[in-house]
């Protein structure tokens, strides 16, 4: 019989062989993505310290109004920018970009995007 790969955990393999590279400091801290299904979560992560220093999701009240018609790579453009928005609240203006084991195309790159409109660097 035929078995059916498992996309999740070889995702999470790809993640874990970038992430040996990868690391967020106090100076340009990480900026992962998860994507699933429905939404899309963002978090920017200084890994010295091992805390989360903003994040953004469609599943804020705020960004869910915003985002109520509108295509699912649309509303990750959105997110990418608030995101972006609180970072810069923060003093962080450039981040180093993590994909989380996804491919850089659609909704992973619509983040990216958008995060770059608001003014981030990676």
């Amino acid at each position: 019989m035929i078995s059916k790969i498992d996309k999740n955990s070889v995702r999470q393999r790809r993640h874990a062989r970038v992430r040996k590279h990868i690391s967020g400091t106090a100076e340009t801290p990480r900026l992962n993505v998860y994507r699933s299904l429905n939404h899309i979560y963002v978090q920017i992560i200084d890994d010295t310290k091992g805390v989360t220093l903003a994040s953004a999701s469609t599943m804020e009240k705020a960004i869910k109004e915003k985002i109520a018609d509108m295509t699912k790579t649309e509303a990750a453009k959105v997110v990418g920018g608030a995101v972006a928005e609180r970072a810069k609240e923060k003093g962080i203006e450039t981040v180093v970009f993590d994909r989380g084991g996804y491919l850089y195309t659609g909704r992973v790159k619509a983040v990216a995007d958008g995060a770059r409109e608001a003014g981030l660097k990676f």
